[in-house]
């Protein structure tokens, strides 16, 4: 690569990805010292100069001047007064001398590294850019239109700002169906780091679309009144949200699940008609495990050492079913939703299976 071919390159790059020359010119630097390192490794003091708009590209390596070859006692890091003459008439004892280095003579390999290095940093200038363009976008819930539904991989390319994002297939619900022009409701949760291309992630499955959906359908979320304080999910079939008020007079669980279940089944439609447990919250943690188990029924719940996150939940004989649920999941999700784990018996000590 010559210097020509650099700083088209860099141009174009510059011109495409909208992306300001100077800090394009700040990401080369960083790679061609790289490059000079290798080059010349015992150089303690180099000099690297790239103005992209002018075209100026200089590396040199400064060594400290000393009066004779005697003098020498690191021939990487000083020069005699009479090789510093021969790149500068003003050279003199115990001064600098900069010797320009000629860029063709660098390596393969240090080229290499540092067009590693550029792609890098064009790639983290990238992201900052998209962070800042959508950075309002992050950990929301917004609506997207779907354009396409890609048949071999099921992956779903939706429009946000007039820019077209992948919601991977596993990022979807399981079992549910969308469609080419379908609005759809999706968590923005960041920004890629280790695509080839930086892009905004999304999801169908984080718990925080629940949140976010929740607080568009329930104004005492919104304001503050009541608090999401922990959720947890089996996306596509069944989730818990424990909540609490800070108004002794709002009633929080009711609050979500609203006149005729009128809000909490907004919620559920917007996510293919997945199933939502809402529970209250509670600093007592026997409390909060007997309400993570809901719909069932807890007698007593004992925990021998609250360090080790383990507990064991006694229950009516008639209930043990519903408190451990289909496939378990009731009781797997009161365990994430506690951060406990949670062994469940029937009052009678035995269990029929």
């Amino acid at each position: 690569m010559n210097n020509n071919e650099l700083f088209e390159a860099l141009s174009l790059v510059a011109k495409e990805k909208g992306i300001e020359p100077e800090v394009l010119a700040e990401k080369i630097q960083n790679a061609i010292i790289i490059a000079i390192k290798k080059e010349y490794p015992r150089s303690e003091n180099t000099k690297f100069d790239i103005d992209i708009k002018k075209g100026k590209f200089e590396v040199s390596i400064v060594k400290a001047i000393v009066e004779t070859t005697d003098d020498v006692e690191d021939d990487a890091n000083q020069i005699t007064l009479e090789e510093a003459m021969k790149h500068s008439k003003r050279s003199k004892v115990g001064g600098e001398c900069t010797i320009k280095l000629n860029t063709k003579h660098f390596s393969r390999i240090a080229i290499q590294t540092a067009k590693q290095v550029v792609k890098q940093g064009i790639k983290e200038v990238e992201r900052n850019l998209l962070i800042e363009q959508w950075g309002n976008l992050q950990n929301e819930a917004v609506s997207v239109q779907v354009n396409k539904v890609e048949p071999d991989t099921g992956n779903v390319l939706v429009e946000i700002n007039s820019t077209e994002v992948v919601l991977f297939k596993s990022d979807q619900i399981p079992g549910e169906i969308i469609e080419t022009g379908d609005n759809i409701k999706v968590y923005v949760s960041g920004v890629s780091a280790n695509d080839r291309r930086p892009t905004l992630k999304i999801s169908r499955t984080h718990n925080n679309l629940i949140k976010r959906l929740l607080e568009n359908e329930v104004p005492e979320i919104y304001d503050g009144i009541v608090e999401v304080r922990a959720i947890s999910r089996e996306a596509g079939f069944r989730s818990k949200v424990a909540v609490i008020s800070n108004d002794e007079n709002v009633d929080a669980v009711g609050s979500c699940i609203g006149p005729a279940r009128s809000r909490i089944s907004k919620v559920c439609e917007e996510i293919c008609g997945e199933k939502i447990d809402v529970v209250l919250y509670s600093d007592d943690i026997r409390e909060f495990i007997k309400q993570a188990l809901k719909p069932a029924d807890v007698i007593n719940v004992d925990i021998p050492d609250e360090e080790l996150r383990i507990c064991s939940v006694t229950v009516p004989d008639n209930q043990l079913s519903l408190a451990i649920g289909n496939r378990g999941q009731n009781a797997k999700l009161a365990a994430r939703l506690t951060g406990f784990k949670i062994d469940i018996r029937p009052e009678s000590g035995f269990y029929e299976g």
